[in-house]
């Protein structure tokens, strides 16, 4: 019996939005200055919109095959072992992305907050939590998006709005940068940030309106990069790009040197730590739930709980095999790079042959 279509265009907006919002929060206006220097929110902007790009691929596809997954009518597109190894890839990725992620927040959480804490306590901690809340159905994944979604991005904004009492707009001149420290790389850098929004593949199928998973694709890539760019604004504009060259993490930098009025809070690092939990939540729930859900397919599973656990173990080795932050931060670079290609690449192709071969699923 199929399982109704239960979740809606709002749901897909947050789902969406809370995936985008994660931990690559904290490095990137240094990721978009090394690029760009004062045209940061430019690269930022830029990196978004090729980013969205892609979203559009996968919503397009979605339309036309609103019953399945990418892993599902990419079969169909290909042929059944054509698609195999792009499916793999897709699982590959994701699984790394997953680790990558889950090191990323170990890092930050010994270095800012529990300091005497091994890096494999508070990664395992995480990565524990993630696994046992994908092995739900998708449409509690939907609920737990839903929710915790206003509890980011409010708290978010206010903190970088408070933050602009500080700015100053000629660290933001030229507005296009100094041009010479490659902003295509830094523009690559930031989409490969947007990537998990390749979650939009898994919820088309279950949406009540999967023709509107366009509509849905904007609202939370548009909200999700506008965040973005708002906080390398914010950030830039207060500390400018040379100072921002010599931190790890600027917005975080940002968010302590930002008090509330008449100096309730003289620092806003914790409440906004607070938020950064929860954003790296939402976006490893989504890598992690996308990676089990689509092996459970390919390996014609009755559902995506057995991988769970299953793939834990792998997803937490990958995670400490980094040797440290610096050399961390360089294999994110080079995985999200190679990523497009399966994010936004591998979509377009896809689309084209649907296209040229005017194929398409039945209706939703």
């Amino acid at each position: 019996m199929e399982k109704p279509k239960e979740i809606t265009v709002l749901q897909t907006s947050c789902i969406l939005l809370s995936t985008i919002i994660g931990v690559g929060v904290l490095p990137l206006p240094l990721f978009a200055v090394r690029a760009g220097s004062t045209g940061a929110p430019l690269v930022t902007l830029l990196g978004v919109l090729l980013a969205m790009l892609g979203t559009v691929f996968i919503a397009v596809l979605g339309k036309r095959y609103p019953k399945q997954t990418i892993v599902e009518y990419s079969a169909n597109i290909l042929g059944k072992w054509a698609a195999v190894p792009g499916n793999l890839l897709l699982i590959a990725f994701f699984t790394t992305l997953t680790s990558l992620t889950a090191r990323e927040f170990g890092e930050v959480v010994i270095t800012s907050v529990l300091k005497n804490t091994p890096l494999e306590v508070t990664v395992i901690c995480m990565l524990l939590l993630a696994s046992l809340s994908a092995r739900h159905g998708i449409n509690e994944f939907a609920y737990i998006h839903f929710f915790y979604t206003p509890l980011m991005l409010v708290p978010g904004l206010v903190i970088v709005a408070l933050s602009l009492k500080n700015a100053d707009s000629i660290n933001l001149q030229p507005i296009w940068g100094s041009g010479e420290n490659g902003m295509f790389q830094g523009v690559l850098t930031v989409a490969a940030l947007c990537q998990a929004s390749f979650i939009l593949t898994s919820v088309i199928p279950s949406m009540k309106q999967p023709q509107k998973a366009l509509t849905a694709g904007f609202w939370g890539m548009g909200i999700a990069g506008a965040f973005y760019v708002v906080i390398v604004i914010a950030t830039v504009s207060v500390f400018g790009p040379e100072e921002i060259l010599n931190q790890l993490w600027p917005t975080l930098e940002l968010a302590k040197m930002t008090s509330l009025p008449a100096n309730v809070l003289e620092r806003l690092d914790a409440a906004f730590l607070f938020v950064w939990v929860i954003a790296v939540f939402t976006t490893l729930l989504s890598s992690y739930f996308f990676a089990i859900h689509s092996m459970s397919i390919v390996l014609r599973l009755k559902d995506h709980r057995m991988c769970s656990f299953f793939i834990l173990p792998i997803v937490f080795v990958i995670a400490v095999l980094p040797r440290n932050i610096l050399q961390m931060y360089e294999i994110v670079e080079i995985v999200g790079r190679f990523g497009l290609c399966l994010t936004i690449a591998y979509p377009a192709l896809l689309l084209t042959i649907s296209l040229f071969r005017r194929q398409r699923g039945n209706a939703g």
